[in-house]
């Protein structure tokens, strides 16, 4: 029975089936209406299908919004922690969903989608809003409402272009619904409070609150929420001042939006509207610790590791959001800065106007704009950059870049319209004030591990961008001696050897024969008083009895000069390095010999925090270990390499002490701390320089002109170079040690006669700098023979033939005074000038 009705059933779908095919044959073939609507349903179904692929192709994944990482810019911190700069085209902070604040989510609701927590990423209403808008535009400039909803903003702004076209719109919407099948409202609605542009290079609510408002997100009142929701309309019209009644209208529309849809009350709303506009003046973003040349040497030194922007990389400068620790020092680098401009408007003195900064043609467009464009600042003294807007005999003009003008005094003769100066207000106007024409450069650095605290590459980064700390390469003068001497001290001379200081010979070039320079002072002196008193004759021959070759290979060794000559000038400085190649050498005589590699970072971490690059590659074994073994303390390794033998350094050290208590640089032996170090002047001169410091900190600097030139002979390292280290250890006094350098393993402390270098064993140093007996350190060994009654009597001779000489200068200096003028011949070259070397 089962089988009988199941045959039935089957036998009445198949005639039923049958008679449908044949009821759709006959009309296929009797009418013809019929076969055109299936061809034309055909076409159109093949029709939306290639434009479904044409949409579709190429779209990116929507699911590539789960590891989206947008771009964020580069974080610095200084050596304390505190944020002190950032590297960012862009401005844009990230926040979590639950960071925003819930009337500003509100007021964007109100603002852009107002259905964001219902629909599926398409408003049907707000899509025929948009399509009736655009029929109505078709063929006229203006651009229809888009009416996109907040998901396909996002799809719009992270995923596609801007481009103004129907394929783009619908690529935009396909992509929004496939958002809303990935992320979640709120993850959506997190990219988009942290991604859409709000003007001034703002990019999400929070870089736009802090520039806007100067306050975070959560500190905002309803109506600065509220203004800022007006922004995604059109952000650069809605945030000039000139615009800002129309402004205020859309924002008082948002507001009554989000009271119309409870979000507010009527009674808020109204409260807020009543609001002013106040918004935070434009700010360029500059760094909160002016160090510009240091800082540009970190972005420099991160370029090279990272890349530039995103196109290099994920952890590019511009986009990677790096958090960069470096060794800056706030305090040190306002010291510095302070230390070298006096220093240079010290040599400057009234040598008068220096001449423009730049000069503007008029004729190429608006002055403003094009003042703006040069980026040229200062910060010193509240003094600002202009532009001379014009001069009529004693009277002028000046302008700035935000269009304000006033009248100039103190006018130059040579000053004229276009000229961009700098000024300082002077009653109702501005006075014409002069830079120094004379550069310089200053590094001061931590010399057991070799990072740079503070850096000055001339008087403001904001005026020029060469670093003079960094890319000047300087003959040293006399700041290369101490090498010279380790050298000697590595090939059997000890602090106590007499060198000769009377002459030097030399075979001269194309068989002219030999030729002999006299020294400063004639006779035969201890080693310690060649580098106190700075004696050229003295580092000569104490040069060639080590052999040159051994010179070179110090100072390459050191790091100070590549390439070196092995000529005798090379003993006073002849070769170039620059300021912190040669404080990095210092730094290791201080470190027992172990040279560092001189560092402006420490550490690199990538966005979330993991540290993807460390100056310090040192490794510690055992230091993560999960639990504590019963053995001692893990501890890190020495940092650097040994580069000198540590007796040695020490050595120079001390003897460089003395350059402090009674040598060249007595000018800082009044700040009353231990303190090491050497002047240079180079032949001219053309540039002076003083290189040391403290146990804590190793100080460099040189001043001189860009296109080197005799800056007078009065300029010398000791009365030029060394006040302005003097400046700055007078402004960090406090936060020095004062502790005294320390001798390593293998050096003995003797009690030696000043003058003679022998030992001494009646008499004990008495701390005074220019007492008879101090200390000397010797390797074992090397120590000097006794002082005895004889070395006495020979003292007291040299003393007594030394006065009769200045007194037999004297008698001819008199005497030729009195007698007429006559033409005096040019003296000879001396050695110094012969060997373009310098003192």
């Amino acid at each position: 029975m089962a089988e009988s009705t199941l045959s039935s059933v089957t036998y009445r779908v198949k005639r039923g089936a049958g008679g449908a095919a044949g009821w759709l044959a006959s009309v296929w073939r009797e009418r013809r209406l019929f076969r055109w609507a299936t061809y034309l349903l055909a076409v159109m179904l093949a029709f939306l299908l290639a434009g479904y692929i044409a949409v579709t192709r190429d779209l990116p994944d929507a699911e590539a919004l789960l590891d989206y990482q947008p771009s964020l810019p580069t974080t610095v911190r200084g050596v304390d922690g505190e944020i002190v700069h950032s590297y960012a085209r862009e401005r844009r902070v990230q926040l979590q969903f639950d960071d925003f604040p819930e009337p500003l989510i509100n007021a964007f609701l109100a603002a852009e989608d107002k259905t964001f927590f219902s629909h599926g990423g398409i408003d049907a209403g707000g899509l025929v809003g948009a399509v009736t808008d655009y029929v109505s535009k078709m063929g006229s400039d203006e651009r229809a409402v888009g009416g996109s909803t907040i998901t396909q903003q996002v799809a719009k702004n992270i995923l596609l272009t801007n481009e103004y076209s129907i394929t783009r719109k619908l690529r935009e919407m396909v992509l929004a619904r496939r958002i809303e099948g990935v992320l979640s409202k709120q993850e959506i609605l997190e990219l988009y409070l942290n991604e859409i542009p709000l003007g001034r290079r703002s990019y999400g609510v929070q870089a736009a609150s802090r520039t806007y408002f100067d306050k975070d997100v959560g500190d905002l009142e309803l109506h600065e929420a509220a203004f800022l929701a007006t922004l995604p309309k059109a952000p650069e019209r809605y945030s000039r001042a000139a615009n800002f009644e129309e402004t205020r209208g859309r924002r008082n529309f948002i507001l009554d939006q989000m009271a119309e849809n409870e979000f507010i009350t009527q009674a808020e709303a109204n409260a807020a509207k009543a609001k002013p506009l106040e918004l935070a003046p434009f700010r360029s973003q500059v760094p909160s610790v002016d160090a510009g040349y240091f800082l540009e040497e970190v972005r420099r030194q991160l370029i090279d590791e990272f890349g530039e922007n995103s196109e290099d990389g994920n952890n590019s400068v511009y986009g990677g959001g790096l958090w960069v620790r470096t060794s800056l020092d706030p305090e040190m680098q306002d010291a510095a800065r302070v230390a070298l401009r006096e220093g240079l408007y010290r040599y400057h003195g009234s040598r008068g106007w220096t001449g423009p900064v730049a000069t503007i043609d008029f004729d190429d467009g608006p002055w403003e704009s094009q003042l703006a464009s040069t980026g040229l600042g200062i910060n010193y003294e509240g003094w600002r950059v202009g532009v001379v807007t014009q001069r009529e005999g004693g009277s002028a003009t000046i302008g700035f870049s935000d269009g304000e003008t006033a009248p100039l005094s103190g006018l130059p003769n040579a000053l004229k319209a276009g000229d961009v100066i700098v000024a300082s207000q002077s009653g109702n106007g501005y006075r014409v004030r002069s830079l120094p024409e004379v550069g310089g450069g200053f590094v001061a650095q931590e010399p057991l591990s070799g990072r740079i605290l503070a850096m000055q590459g001339g008087f403001d980064s904001r005026l020029e961008a060469f670093n003079r700390a960094t890319q000047a390469k300087r003959q040293p003068g006399s700041s290369i001696k101490p090498f010279v001497y380790a050298t000697g001290l590595d090939n059997g001379m000890t602090p106590s050897t007499l060198v000769d200081n009377s002459r030097y010979c030399y075979q001269q070039a194309g068989g002219r024969g030999q030729k002999c320079i006299r020294g400063g002072r004639g006779g035969s002196y201890p080693m310690r008083y060649g580098l106190e008193q700075s004696q050229n004759i003295m580092t000569v021959q104490i040069g060639m009895q080590s052999g040159m070759d051994n010179v070179v290979k110090t100072i390459e060794t050191m790091g100070i000069s590549e390439d070196v000559d092995p000529y005798a000038a090379t003993t006073l400085g002849s070769e170039e390095t620059t300021v912190r190649d040669i404080v990095n050498a210092y730094s290791a005589l201080v470190n027992h010999g172990r040279l560092n590699e001189p560092t402006v970072i420490d550490y690199v971490q990538d966005r979330n925090g993991k540290v993807i690059w460390r100056a310090d590659r040192r490794e510690c074994d055992g230091c993560n270990m999960p639990e504590w073994d019963g053995q001692p303390m893990p501890r890190l390794g020495l940092s650097g390499k040994q580069a000198m033998d540590p007796r040695t350094a020490f050595q120079v050290v001390h003897m460089l002490e003395g350059v402090v208590q009674r040598g060249t640089a007595t000018v800082l032996a009044d700040l009353d701390m231990p303190m090491f170090g050497k002047t240079g002047t180079t032949t001219g001169p053309k540039d002076v320089w003083f290189v040391g410091g403290t146990r804590d900190v190793v100080t460099g600097v040189y001043l001189g002109f860009d296109e080197p030139r005799n800056m007078g002979g009065y300029a010398q390292g000791g009365t030029v170079a060394a006040p302005v280290v003097k400046r700055f250890l007078e402004q960090i006094k406090d936060r020095l040690s004062g502790e005294p350098f320390v001798a390593p393993a293998g050096v003995r402390m003797v009690r030696v006669d000043r003058a003679t270098g022998k030992q001494v064993f009646d008499r004990w140093p008495t701390g005074e700098p220019r007492a008879a007996v101090i200390w000397e350190a010797f390797k074992p060994n090397t120590e000097p023979p006794r002082y005895t009654r004889r070395d006495e009597l020979e003292r007291r001779r040299k003393q007594i033939l030394e006065l009769l000489r200045r007194a037999q200068n004297s008698i001819r200096r008199e005497a030729s005074e009195r007698a007429a003028p006559v033409q005096r011949e040019e003296p000879p070259a001396d050695f110094v000038e012969d060997q373009g070397g310098i003192y």
